[in-house]
């Protein structure tokens, strides 16, 4: 395994993260307990969930996935042996909290306070804000539109909420997912202004079918060391190739819940996917690790968040940190991003 650290700190995080969005809704808690085994074998130390997961969210699953780490913490005594990243989501339905923003005082400490709960731990190392209470344009979305609706926590506010959650040793660090330049810029400015806690790191989709994060944040990342935690990395599976040629395997996210996961499902995404295969062909490489490499050797990133339903799905994205990349290789991946160079907008 490879190791980087997280933000400035002295905090070795595996370049691989352990994603596990789908236990509790795909995935039964003893699959989740047997990834959880395997990954900590492996080497993968950095865990990343949410308080809102399973997903697709439902009223009737929020938590699930915190709970089934949570019994794996009781169950093997392990919880020191794990980096584990949380989120509070941003506005959400009516069921969480009542709706509307969640970064204020009182529903940004009951979520901490559920997620302890559910994780059967005193801290988490990790806590992020999950997106923006403010009208931004995430998930990688391009062509910002200006609107001065609505309300949200003052960021020094939600600096000023997380310091005590510090203070309290019930988180270590913080972070942000599914934010923009603007935002992180705002956050370590105030954070250097006010002596308030630092973002170490941001949590963003990144693949070879969305290179936005390029954009804009790669170079901020870079300077003000808060690396990215690359969600996404096979764009809900099209860059696993299963999805080639109309295929729809049966149990797959896109065949469970295609009306959900519909960012990635576009007229040139195919095409994309099909040219990218045909260069993993070439080299004999399998198309989901050329895909994963390709994120983690980018100098901005910090860790890339793999997500697997099945065992020999997790193997796969694991051992991609052992292969390598030639300039070759990465040349033409780099000449398939020009010709489709926002295949899913």
């Amino acid at each position: 395994m490879n190791y980087k650290k997280l933000g400035n700190t002295d905090l070795d995080v595996s370049t691989i993260c352990l994603g596990t969005m789908t236990w509790g809704e795909q995935n039964t808690e003893a699959e989740g307990f047997e990834q959880m085994d395997f990954a900590l074998d492996q080497g993968v130390n950095f865990w990343d969930t949410a308080e809102i997961y399973s997903v697709p969210p439902k009223e009737e699953t929020f938590g699930n996935t915190e709970e089934i780490i949570g019994n794996w913490f009781e169950k093997t005594k392990k919880r020191d042996k794990v980096i584990l990243a949380s989120k509070v989501c941003g506005p959400m339905r009516e069921y969480v909290r009542g709706g509307g923003n969640q970064f204020g005082k009182k529903n940004i400490t009951e979520a901490l306070e559920g997620s302890l709960k559910r994780l059967k731990t005193d801290y988490i190392d990790l806590y992020q804000l999950h997106w923006p209470e403010r009208k931004a344009n995430f998930f990688g979305k391009l062509g910002y539109e200006h609107t001065d609706d609505g309300e949200w926590t003052k960021f020094e506010d939600v600096l000023e909420n997380l310091k005590k959650f510090i203070e309290e040793g019930k988180i270590r660090y913080v972070g942000l997912s599914n934010e923009t330049p603007w935002g992180l810029s705002k956050f370590l400015e105030i954070s250097k202004e006010k002596n308030l806690p630092r973002m170490l790191s941001v949590q963003n989709p990144y693949n070879l079918l969305n290179r936005s994060y390029e954009i804009g944040l790669a170079e901020m990342s870079v300077r003000e060391q808060a690396g990215l935690l690359a969600y996404s990395p096979l764009a809900c599976g099209y860059l696993s190739g299963k999805y080639r040629n109309n295929q729809l395997p049966k149990g797959s996210r896109i065949e469970r819940d295609g009306d959900f996961w519909t960012r990635y499902n576009k007229p040139n995404s195919g095409k994309a996917v099909d040219a990218y295969y045909e260069i993993a062909k070439k080299y004999k490489l399998d198309l989901a690790q050329m895909c994963l490499k390709f994120l983690e050797i980018q100098p901005f990133v910090t860790s890339v968040i793999i997500g697997a339903t099945t065992m020999e799905q997790l193997k796969t994205n694991i051992e991609s940190v052992n292969i390598n990349l030639t300039k070759e290789i990465i040349n033409e991946i780099n000449e398939i991003q020009k010709i489709y160079p926002n295949p899913c907008p």
